[in-house]
């Protein structure tokens, strides 16, 4: 964070100094709300969790090196109390974004936001110091806290927003007001909470209202092949640039294909030049990401060619997101358990297929590991044995399917489609998936790890590349 006294902190938030001798004292280290990540000069974040209470780590946090504690009580050390501490983190972050010069670009949308903030952020530290999100740090407090890792250096800050409801990315944008903002897609993500595709469009759109007009350097970056997302166009004062492979993309991708071992390569090209880009991630669903990032870039004067070239070198900056490991025996694993919906549960699966066509070319399987995907509402039902047909029609291998309901329904789909016998089997939970792997799991098979975050499917990744799985690369 850029450097503050504790008095001018107190005096931004609006919060009463409790036990601080030296008002003066600079907090300068990182803002952060586990009380284990603090340094010298940090400020502590003291929030309620689901288990615990920050308040009572206050003092660990101040012998820890902590300048002072942001909290909503007295805690008997150097504190600035608040009425609400999440709204007094959202108030510092904005006076902290308006002291930089930086270019603040922030980005939303159903699927592929983690992976697309990875890529842009990485294209951008080319032109300058960038800051980005650790992990989805896309709400009311993940978002300030990225913003508050901004210093006078920074000149690319890449902000990530997740909804829940309306208004809740106008909230966002307005704690740090972004100059490019990047609509990705709308999907069925939470669609349960929302209503419908047309109301996550409405709440995704926000983004786009709030950006400042073409002439104030306002730019709206939106995907051309989302018919929702390109309606958006006109809800913006920003000037739109339009990125995706259709023919009047500002942004486009030429020739797309996968190589071998399913990763995607297309021919990008921009209104200054083109370049070709062979990904070092997997899945086509990348290239929309790409896209995007790539739109970012030439907004802020990369030239093609560069960008080409970073794409093609970008990795994974994000963890159980594509994730892959061969283990030492031949056996790959992706793990792509952080989080799922359906378009992404779709992608992770047609990647998977992608992936396995040189393995099954040497006698190795392919096998999809699911779970739940949460909160799809009314929905559900339909959407889990949606996917449990696609995982047949794209022959995949083995379909396990963990959990309860859902998983049923997953297992279920796979059935109707035509999937009998041992090619699809529903497991109760985490630990009877993993005996079923280890049991039946071989030399070159492939095994794709997705569902929601509460399945826990990470679980059954950790389990198999620990032991046997040592020397994997």
């Amino acid at each position: 964070m850029i450097a503050l006294s504790l008095a001018e902190i107190a005096a931004i938030v609006g919060g009463q100094q409790h036990d601080i001798p030296d008002p003066g004292r600079t907090a300068d280290g990182p803002v952060v709300i586990d009380s284990r990540e603090v340094r010298p000069g940090s400020l502590f974040a003291a929030l309620p969790g689901d288990n615990v209470d920050g308040h009572d780590f206050a003092e660990r946090a101040v012998a820890a090196g902590a300048a002072a504690v942001l909290a909503a009580r007295p805690v008997g050390v150097p504190a600035i109390v608040v009425d609400d501490v999440v709204a007094a983190l959202g108030t510092l972050a904005r006076a902290v974004v308006e002291r930089l010069d930086a270019t603040v670009v922030a980005l939303t949308g159903s699927a592929g936001k983690t992976s697309t903030k990875d890529l842009i952020a990485q294209l951008l530290e080319r032109l300058g110091p960038t800051i980005g999100p650790p992990g989805n740090f896309n709400n009311e407090i993940g978002l300030p806290l990225t913003a508050l890792r901004a210093d006078e250096d920074t000149r690319h800050l890449v902000l990530e927003m997740g909804a829940r409801g309306i208004g809740h990315i106008r909230y966002l944008a307005e704690l740090t007001p972004p100059r490019i903002g990047l609509v990705l897609n709308v999907g069925t993500a939470h669609i349960g909470e929302f209503g419908g595709r047309e109301q996550i469009a409405q709440a995704k759109g926000e983004l786009v209202e709030v950006l400042p007009s073409a002439e104030e350097g306002g730019v709206a970056v939106l995907n051309a092949d989302d018919p929702l997302v390109r309606a958006m166009s006109s809800r913006t004062k920003a000037r739109v640039v339009l990125f995706g492979e259709a023919a009047d993309a500002d942004i486009r991708a030429e020739d797309v294909r996968l190589t071998a071992t399913g990763q995607p390569a297309f021919t990008l090209h921009t209104p200054t030049g083109c370049g070709d880009v062979t990904m070092r991630l997997y899945g086509e669903h990348h290239v929309s990401n790409a896209l995007a990032a790539a739109a970012v870039a030439h907004e802020l004067g990369m030239p093609a060619q560069e960008i080409a070239t970073a794409l093609s070198g970008a990795g994974q900056l994000s963890r159980w997101r594509m994730e892959v490991t061969e283990r030492a025996d031949g056996v790959t694993i992706v793990n792509d358990a952080y989080n799922a919906n359906p378009e992404s549960m779709r992608a992770a699966l047609r990647a998977l297929a992608a992936m396995g066509q040189a393995a099954t070319a040497k006698g190795g399987r392919t096998w999809a590991v699911l779970g739940q995907m949460a909160e799809l509402g009314d929905d559900a039902l339909a959407e889990h044995d949606a996917v449990g047909r696609l995982a047949v029609r794209l022959n995949v291998s083995k379909l396990v399917a963990v959990g309860g309901r859902e998983a049923a329904w997953l297992q279920m789909g796979a059935y109707n489609e035509g999937s009998w016998g041992e090619e699809s089997v529903h497991v109760s939970d985490v630990q009877a998936a993993v005996d079923l792997l280890r049991s039946e799991l071989r030399p070159g098979d492939v095994v794709l790890l997705k569902a929601s975050r509460s399945a826990g499917l990470e679980r059954v990744a950790q389990a198999l590349l620990a032991g046997d799985g040592e020397g994997a690369r």
